[in-house]
């Protein structure tokens, strides 16, 4: 389960703005985080994720505290052990697509899993530049599973992907999160491609 309850000021066009978050999902729930433009919805994932800090907040993952102000607790990025697909990708352009998982595991059957259910099997040799956009995003979704993650924050990971491969990988993706019994949270300029795999829909919209 995840509880979260932050607030962070924003700088905008128009000056300061408030970004004030209250989430709780159960384990295993899919969240659709969608709003306006500039709303604070990276913002958001980047403090669950430890990448961002917060003037105030409070995060449990599973009773375990990673966030709080009041008693002067942070815990690192790397101690909360989530998974990340960044928006941008961010992937290292010197290693293959192998590489990018072996970084994180050393389990072969696993990453063969991954590489199958990503479509990217036949291109486990290749490095970012000769993969074309919706690889180079689906390698980014692999890479944030290899760990096995509690929780799993992305950041519009389908808007590089035809509506057939989209629509494949997100019922592979459906079965898997079940197994693993990953809390996901998606932000998404598109609600509705996730018709079916939410269970729970937060708008955000800074004030």
């Amino acid at each position: 389960m995840i509880a979260a309850n932050i607030h962070k000021k924003l700088r905008s066009g128009s000056g300061q703005v408030s970004l004030r978050v209250k989430l709780q999902a159960s384990t295993g729930s899919v969240v659709i985080i969608h709003g306006p433009s500039g709303a604070g919805k990276s913002t958001f994932l980047k403090i669950l994720a430890g990448l961002m800090s917060t003037e105030e907040g409070r995060i449990a993952v599973n009773n375990r505290i990673w966030l709080d102000t009041s008693a002067g607790i942070f815990l690192s990025t790397q101690k909360r052990r989530l998974g990340f697909v960044f928006q941008h990708y961010a992937l290292f352009p010197n290693m293959t697509v192998r590489q990018h998982l072996e970084y994180a595991t050393n389990d072969t059957q696993w990453i063969n899993q991954l590489l199958k259910i990503g479509g990217l099997d036949g291109l486990a040799d290749r490095k970012p530049e000769y993969l074309s956009g919706g690889q180079q995003q689906r390698l980014a979704i692999l890479r944030a599973l290899t760990i096995k993650p509690a929780l799993l924050l992305m950041d519009e990971p389908f808007s590089a992907l035809d509506q057939k491969t989209k629509t494949s990988l997100l019922a592979e993706l459906k079965v898997l999160w079940k197994e693993l019994n990953t809390t996901v949270i998606i932000v998404s300029h598109n609600p509705q491609e996730l018709e079916g795999i939410a269970t729970q829909e937060l708008y955000i919209e800074a004030q």
